[in-house]
């Protein structure tokens, strides 16, 4: 008996996926309109999901050529969006144009193939198995020539299921539960065979939910996986290709490829310049960038507002602050410890000070999985969101940490946390002072390092060096399997190193669900879980905020949906 499942869904919720610093680059698309003014939020309530705010112009109404100046905050070392440490906002901004990505995903998260890369995909069921069968665009090949084939999709299953430690992917998610990849009609055809249901099948190979396919000749022996885009991107397949990566000038040079076979980009050459966060406005403002993701950053909205020719573009998403705890630590390997710094931490405090004069509502996020304006939504926290430091302080004692002095002590060890944050990041900073100050009142002492942009994740985060790290969590339209690779226990990109087996069992669930109920359900006892593992405090919702220059078309603050790169241009 055979069930097609949707050629294309809308996503039942939005799942978190890509580790990010507080100023992140993302991505955009657009419906028909410019619903700016749906985006803008007020005072009283929380901004909308699916608004979208990138100035939405058809391709006719815009001029052939130009350059296009983003910034990103580092200069990559790994420039594998799919390794698990490229899985950071600048590898991925950068590497988005460069990339096969088989579905288009719109402001409410609804996907549509991508007809550049797929010709077709559809899911059944066969002999009570899931079998998902990718047909390909055959015009479709990689920047040395060669065809994108059923190997590629076939290479990248082998890297990326998790069944040899050798590779390092980010996320196994989906790809753990394909048990063949075979050759179909042709070589532009592969079939999938799930050892169990995955509804979220559409999150893989899909630029929204930063999962893009690599070449086979790159990703298929361990070695390649790991090494082959260290310093180097050797090999593309979009509209745009590299022309120059720049240590020096510290830029990321694209140019339009010849080669393409899809609509002809709008722009001849997009560059990134990788620089502080709070350096961002003032070349904004001197003309040296054309977009920039402020984030919450006060100075930063300021010389948006300020600067002639520009727009603010502003949307709400699944997007999220938070401050990650490093249960790997010895001060923090108790999960009552973190449970303590959880209530020893007054968020409103925080989110009063880190979004004052942004216009944006403070309200304090309590899931980690869901923000509050999306369906299903709940509080699961147990009361651990609560600011309570005489709970605190009782769950420090019952765990050994006794007052001497000003400080805890514990086997005549100071319970002394260092927390990393990124230069240059105004929020980080400001939260870094707070949680100082809030958990020396219950005898916890907090010794700040300051990393440099391009060190916070490759030396610090990503080598779990670091008791507390403040960063953004930037979401997908995949709820369950674009939170996976972040909470479960052996996710690539759990950097909290804790988790349980709950938590996993019930994200199995959300993804294998077929109703929005069902899945709903499952996230909340999924998040239920991960508050009492305690290892990723959630602030806020963070803003998607952009200062960009008004002729500057398609592009923007997006919610849910991914840039379609060749209709990025600037209007007549």
């Amino acid at each position: 008996m055979s069930s097609r499942l949707q050629h294309h869904r809308t996503a039942l919720l939005a799942g978190l996926t890509v580790l990010t610093l507080s100023l992140a680059l993302c991505s955009c698309s657009s419906g028909q309109g410019d619903a700016g003014a749906d985006a803008m939020p007020s005072a009283a309530g929380v901004p909308k999901l699916t608004s979208i705010d990138i100035n939405q112009h058809d391709r006719s109404e815009l001029r052939q050529g130009g350059t296009l100046n983003l910034a990103i905050t580092q200069f990559s070392h790994q420039w594998s969006p799919i390794h698990a440490d490229g899985s950071e906002s600048s590898t991925i901004a950068v590497t988005k144009p460069l990339l096969p990505t088989f579905f288009r995903s719109d402001a409410a998260g609804t996907q549509t193939v991508n007809p550049a890369y797929l010709q077709e995909a559809h899911a059944d069921f066969k002999d009570g198995r899931q079998v998902v069968t990718w047909t390909l665009n055959p015009k479709a090949h990689w920047s040395d020539g060669t065809p994108i084939t059923w190997r590629d999709i076939e290479a990248n299953w082998r890297a990326l299921n998790g069944r040899n430690p050798a590779y390092r992917p980010s996320s196994s998610t989906g790809f753990e539960l394909v048990s063949s990849v075979e050759r179909g009609k042709d070589d532009f055809q592969a079939v999938m065979t799930f050892d169990q249901p995955f509804s979220e099948w559409q999150s893989m190979f899909n630029g929204a939910a930063n999962a893009p396919l690599l070449p086979a000749a790159k990703v298929s022996t361990p070695e390649l996986f790991n090494s082959a885009y260290l310093d180097a991107i050797p090999l593309t397949a979009g509209p745009f290709k590299v022309d120059r990566l720049d240590p020096a000038a510290q830029t990321v040079t694209l140019v339009a490829d010849r080669t393409w076979w899809g609509d002809k980009p709008m722009l001849d050459k997009i560059v990134f310049h990788a620089m502080l966060p709070d350096a961002m406005g003032a070349a904004f403002a001197k003309g040296g960038i054309d977009l920039f993701n402020n984030g919450p950053d006060l100075a930063g909205y300021q010389v948006i507002k300020n600067t002639k020719g520009a727009a603010v573009r502003r949307a709400g998403g699944p997007d999220f602050r938070q401050i990650t705890l490093n249960a790997r630590t010895p001060a923090l390997g108790d999960p009552s410890v973190r449970q303590a710094v959880f209530q020893a931490i007054n968020r409103d405090a925080l989110i009063r000070s880190d979004l004052n004069g942004l216009d944006w509502p403070g309200v304090p996020l309590n899931n980690h999985l869901l923000v509050a304006n999306q369906n299903g939504y709940r509080d699961n926290s147990l009361g651990l969101s609560r600011f309570d430091p005489a709970d605190a302080a009782r769950k420090l004692d019952a765990a050994g940490w006794k007052l001497d002095g000003d400080v805890r002590k514990k086997d005549g060890r100071e319970l002394n946390l260092r927390m990393i944050v990124p230069a240059g990041v105004a929020v980080a900073q400001n939260e870094a002072v707070g949680v100082t100050k809030m958990l020396k009142d219950v005898g916890i002492k907090v010794t700040t390092v300051t990393a440099a942009a391009n060190e916070f994740f490759d030396k610090y985060v990503n080598r779990n060096d670091f008791d507390l790290a403040a960063y953004a969590l930037i979401g997908t339209p995949f709820p369950a399997s674009g939170s996976r690779a972040g909470f479960a226990q052996n996710g690539g990109a759990n950097h909290v190193g804790a988790g349980s087996a709950a938590a996993d069992a019930a994200l199995d669930r959300a993804a294998a669900a077929t109703d929005a109920g069902t899945a709903s359900e499952a996230i909340n006892q999924a998040d239920g879980e991960l508050w009492k593992v305690a290892g990723v405090l959630p602030l806020y919702q963070r803003p998607q905020l952009y200062g960009a220059r008004a002729d500057l078309a398609n592009i923007g603050a997006q919610g849910l949906s991914d840039i379609v790169w060749e209709n990025v241009g600037f209007t007549k």
